[in-house]
């Protein structure tokens, strides 16, 4: 079976044909998932408004929809191996479809939780696909290209999410931020059918039912424990500990259950062997982790020290998404050239310079000079994340890629949730009692420094990632053997 290659010096500075047109049909139906995830967190006032609901009961369109994600991120694997990919991805698209015009036409707080849920469901399997389709169209070819391609939708989504929101707010109600999608899923779902290789499935094994059972609820216990980690009490509170506590143990049992099943596990753990997969996974929690906290810090940060509107602070926000982008093509160049570890240090080392202004930021500081910053910490952050996905997919056989995007996935997603957790718990605990923007930036300083923290900690982390790969020698018989890099275990 052709196997995934790690990032080669020999390869074609160009991607395919084929391969691109595959990658931006996927990524077309994409953007509705990414821009969902983001585009809701500037309408929680409406919608506590409007569906006459208590903002405890209204985080939950939010907290839903993140665990459903969460639940379904791990059969991803399972189920693209029983239905075959492009069966999958339609079938992923018509779910998230299906929700989101249920979610536009929700008649009070409950409907609309549930309907996100199920948007949650369709969200969670595109998701995971997204990376697995357009690594096995590659075939281990331009990994770092295709990175940045990939790239393209967490790269706007964040950015321009917040900044769609607040027009769609401005000019209509909450209810079109959900049809927004129509246009996507409908659009993907005719490219898919298009463009995507009529795959059949490569082999009818049944579920692992126990390791659904420990995995799912796992993660989504431990995701809904940081996510309650607010208030006073921080992570000392029953509330949070319970969770946390329960979805660990049954992570730890998966762990376990899955090392003594093999390769008939729902996600196949020994694959962190490579030593290249492990260290992406690594870097990928501090990287969810300080991309996902500030992302909260700053739009908060505008609002409340800056006196900002929502539409305002999404709009200051852009610089950051602009950086992202003009970083991805580079990143992915120079990944492929000279290996994931110097693109992924010198783009975390960016990223950790870019996050010190803010530690110092007052109620008066300059807001070009701010602007200026999140150019340059979007370009770090941008160029990070393209060798630690490239990275984490290079050596892996085919059978190997869903697993990967799984592991690859459930680790960003773990790593946003606890970042985020943590420097909300530290800005509430600091900001207490501040009743003033300087008291109230004190409180954002101190919650910045935590961020850096976790940029800084990825700085010698990434030396473990692969080095500039080598040309192979040639086989015996005359047959020149692919550039290709022999992967790490450990």
């Amino acid at each position: 079976m052709s196997s995934t290659r790690a990032p080669a010096a020999g390869d074609s500075g160009h991607i395919d044909p084929h391969v691109l047109r595959i990658a931006v049909t996927i990524i077309v139906g994409a953007l509705a998932v990414v821009f969902d995830t983001t585009i809701i967190s500037v309408a929680i006032n409406d919608l506590s408004r409007d569906l006459h609901a208590s903002l405890s009961t209204i985080q939950w369109v939010s907290a839903g929809y993140l665990l459903a994600l969460s639940v379904t991120i791990p059969i991803a694997g399972w189920a693209q191996s029983a239905l075959g990919g492009k069966r999958l991805w339609v079938v992923a698209l018509c779910i998230f479809l299906v929700g989101s015009i249920l979610s536009a036409s929700a008649w009070n707080a409950p409907s609309l939780i549930a309907f996100r849920v199920i948007q949650g469901v369709g969200g969670g399997l595109m998701m995971t696909l997204t990376s697995t389709l357009i690594m096995q169209a590659g075939r281990g070819r331009n990994i770092g290209r295709l990175m940045s391609v990939i790239m393209v939708p967490t790269a706007l989504g964040p950015v321009l999410g917040p900044v769609l929101g607040g027009i769609i707010l401005h000019l209509g109600t909450w209810r079109w931020m959900f049809a927004v999608n129509i246009p996507f899923c409908v659009a993907g779902a005719w490219m898919a059918v298009r463009n995507l290789p009529a795959d059949q499935p490569t082999q009818r094994r049944p579920l692992d039912a126990v390791g659904f059972l420990l995995l799912s609820p796992g993660v989504a216990a431990f995701v809904y424990g940081l996510s309650r980690a607010d208030g006073t009490s921080g992570f000392a509170s029953t509330q949070v500990l319970a969770p946390l506590l329960g979805g660990l143990i049954l992570l730890i049992g998966f762990a376990a259950w899955t090392l003594r099943r093999g390769s008939g596990a729902l996600v196949d753990i020994r694959l962190l062997r490579h030593r290249s997969l492990a260290s992406s996974s690594t870097l990928l929690v501090l990287a969810g982790a300080t991309l996902y906290g500030t992302m909260l810090l700053l739009p908060l940060y505008f609002q409340q020290v800056r006196g900002e509107s929502a539409l305002g602070s999404g709009l200051l926000l852009i610089p950051q998404g602009v950086g992202t982008l003009l970083s991805r093509s580079l990143a992915g160049k120079y990944t492929d050239s000279f290996g994931p570890r110097a693109v992924a240090l010198a783009a975390f080392v960016i990223a950790c310079l870019a996050t010190i202004p803010f530690a110092f930021a007052t109620a008066h500081s300059n807001m070009i000079f701010l602007m200026g910053v999140l150019l340059v910490r979007g370009i770090g952050l941008g160029a990070a994340m393209i060798p630690l996905g490239g990275a984490g997919f290079g050596g892996l056989e085919q059978s190997e890629i869903p697993h990967a995007s799984i592991l690859i996935r459930v680790t960003q997603q773990l790593g946003g949730s606890l970042g985020t957790a943590i420097l909300i718990v530290i800005l509430q605990h600091a900001a207490a009692g501040a009743h003033t923007p300087e008291a109230l930036a004190s409180g954002f300083q101190q919650a910045f420094w935590w961020s850096l923290v976790f940029t800084a900690i990825a700085v010698p982390v990434c030396l473990l990632l692969p080095g500039r790969p080598e040309p192979r020698q040639a086989k015996p018989g005359g047959v020149a053997a692919a550039r290709e890099q022999v992967p790490d275990r450990t």
